[in-house]
């Protein structure tokens, strides 16, 4: 029988995004960051004249922020240690929203962390994603973990057998997310990975149902 396996999104799941991109255009855009709700599109205003930034602008932004800023980022508090855990009892990789030309750069990020895992990228929904990486390694049981509700709905659409966790592990962020175990999508919401770890574990021993 092949092993478990955990398949686990990046940012704000093992490392910090908002909070490190909210220090960078402060710094080199002259842009305030605030989460009030969970438009993201409406968090950034320019310092100078409370203008709120375009769209465009926004996504140019993060564009920069992952081709040369990614070494600020720093890890989840016990997201390094979990995962370390975790790839003792199964397989883990990570499925993470960018381009396929960041893959290199984020496997070696994750690396320079302690995390050595395969890396899929995507665009989009990652249910299609997941899928394909179940029919490589047909695993005997898996977890999904990721912190947008989106793509927990988009999973349990496209493989409700995945076992799928709301974890977000970013302050910042966490209270203006909406809950997809509220929704139904997920099993479970925990957003710190000292408790999430009992709950992952268990389920790839099979030892829960919910």
């Amino acid at each position: 029988m092949n092993r478990p396996l955990v398949i686990s999104d990046c940012d704000e799941v093992l490392l910090h995004m908002v909070a490190p991109f909210k220090a960078y255009v402060a710094e080199c855009h002259g842009i305030d960051f605030a989460m009030k709700d969970n438009d993201f599109g409406k968090a950034m205003r320019y310092a100078a004249d409370g203008r709120q930034v375009e769209p465009a602008e926004i996504w140019r932004l993060l564009n920069l922020f992952f081709d040369t800023e990614m070494y600020r980022q720093v890890p989840i508090l016990g997201a390094v240690e979990g995962i370390k855990a975790l790839s003792d009892h199964a397989d883990v990789v990570i499925l993470t929203n960018l381009g396929d030309a960041r893959r290199e750069a984020r496997t070696r990020q994750l690396a320079d962390h302690g995390i050595n895992a395969r890396v899929f990228t995507n665009e989009g929904p990652k249910g299609p994603a997941l899928r394909a990486i179940l029919d490589e390694y047909r695993p005997s049981r898996a977890i999904f973990i990721d912190d947008l509700p989106q793509h927990h709905a988009s999973v349990s659409e496209i493989a409700p057998d995945v076992r799928r966790l709301h974890l977000c592990g970013e302050p910042l962020l966490a209270p203006h997310i909406s809950c997809a175990h509220e929704a139904g999508h997920a099993h479970a919401r925990i957003d710190a990975w000292p408790d999430a770890l009992p709950w992952i574990m268990a389920h790839v021993h099979g030892d829960k149902n919910d």
